[in-house]
């Protein structure tokens, strides 16, 4: 029998992350007791990202984070963890102390004061960095009572599912996906305006401001990126993730096909939802002449790294298109990586290739489900896409 069943008590366990300045990020995993052996679920609202790779050693316990390069690593007695969050892929040494505590079923506080502030609705925020720099972002919040879910849309992808509470005028959100950890909070500067602050991962930080505007909207996501005065196609060759072969876009298998290039990352949340969709989409449509090809940007700039990450990925997800090793995770790598590009904004960027090996439409960035009806709008406009381009004929 798998010991872990013995020392991960079935249930819920309130984790907090420990930040270098003293904040914590919280969030909630599931225990659940399947075949003998004990599996986790990371919770962020209506998500549950299932954690199955869990090794024991007497009292200590090692969680691998889904498809990411990094693991809860803890001592576990009477009902408590304590360890560390570690990421593996890091330039820098990447380390944040945990605890957790068995029965806790409150991100927050458990018996937050009556909210006073409503939160529900659609914000038009700016985020703003250390050195000045901001970006724009469209938030979405729905509250019942203390309870608050929502998330921000960017241009480059939105921060996926968070959830939280309001203690009296205070706005409390978090998530934790297995690679990226995030604290909102905010309150109320007058009826229609918020002051707030977001903490990422060990010591990432901006303020945020935010408007109530329910026409709150940001630049197409198919205007950000686009092809070069002088380009129609797209070019590359990058070696398979299979080894011992090249993927290439002249390749016979994709000609007089639908092609969808997908630039993508094991590393990246926002990619991992994006292949959700297509993984299945791809699975139940490629016999009407589609393809996928998904490029991989990695941390590891050496390819017996960076494969085995992708290939890991595609084994979870079950996914059947091809993956290829295309370049470190940098956004100007990847551009120079596709110089018919104008530039890569964001991972993931979709590229719509039609029969005729003409780029028909970029897509920067991916709104996934937990932006809601955002999301329901990409899969709407993605199949109405993919129709007319698998209609045509050559």
């Amino acid at each position: 029998m798998d010991t872990t069943s013995a020392t991960i008590k079935p249930g819920t366990w309130r984790v907090a992350l420990h930040r270098t300045d003293g904040k914590e990020i919280p969030f909630t995993m599931e225990a659940e007791a399947k075949n003998d052996s004990t599996v986790l679920y990371l919770v962020n609202g209506e998500e549950r990202i299932l954690l199955d790779e869990i090794a024991t050693e007497g009292d200590s316990v090692k969680i691998k984070l889904h498809i990411f390069d990094a693991d809860l690593i803890a001592k576990i007695e009477d009902g408590k963890m304590a360890g560390r969050f570690v990421k593996n892929d890091t330039e820098a040494p990447y380390s944040v102390p945990f605890t957790a505590e068995y029965g806790n079923t409150h991100r927050f506080k458990t018996n937050p004061a009556n909210a006073t502030y409503s939160y529900g609705g659609k914000w038009e925020v700016v985020f703003t960095d250390t050195e000045g720099g901001s970006y724009k972002a469209v938030g979405v919040f729905e509250q019942d009572g203390n309870n608050l879910t929502g998330t921000f849309l960017t241009e480059t992808g939105d921060y996926r599912y968070l959830e939280g509470q309001v203690d009296g005028d205070q706005l409390n959100l978090s998530t934790f996906d297995g690679n990226h950890a995030y604290l909102f909070t905010a309150k109320p500067t007058d009826a229609n305006t918020l002051k707030g602050d977001f903490y990422a991962g060990m010591s990432g930080y901006e303020s945020w401001t935010a408007k109530r505007n329910e026409n709150a909207a940001l630049a197409s996501a198919d205007s950000l990126t686009f092809l070069k005065p002088g380009y129609e196609k797209l070019e590359f060759t990058f070696p398979s993730i299979e080894g011992g072969k090249n993927i290439s876009l002249s390749d016979d298998k994709y000609k007089g096909k639908v092609v969808i290039v997908q630039l993508l990352g094991s590393w990246c949340p926002n990619c991992m939802d994006e292949t959700k969709f297509l993984a299945p989409y791809y699975s139940k449509n490629k016999d009407r002449g589609l393809e996928i090809i998904g490029l991989g940007f990695e941390r590891s700039p050496e390819f017996e790294k960076a494969a085995p990450r992708l290939q890991k990925m595609k084994e979870r997800m079950n996914v059947n298109y091809d993956l290829a090793v295309a370049g470190i995770s940098d956004k100007e790598a990847a551009a120079k990586a596709l110089p018919a590009l104008n530039h890569v904004l964001s991972f993931p960027t979709t590229i719509y290739i039609g029969r005729d090996g003409k780029v028909r439409k970029i897509h920067t960035g991916f709104s996934g489900p937990g932006t809601g009806k955002y999301y329901e709008e990409w899969v709407a406009d993605f199949n109405k896409t993919m129709d007319q381009l698998l209609a045509e004929k050559i």
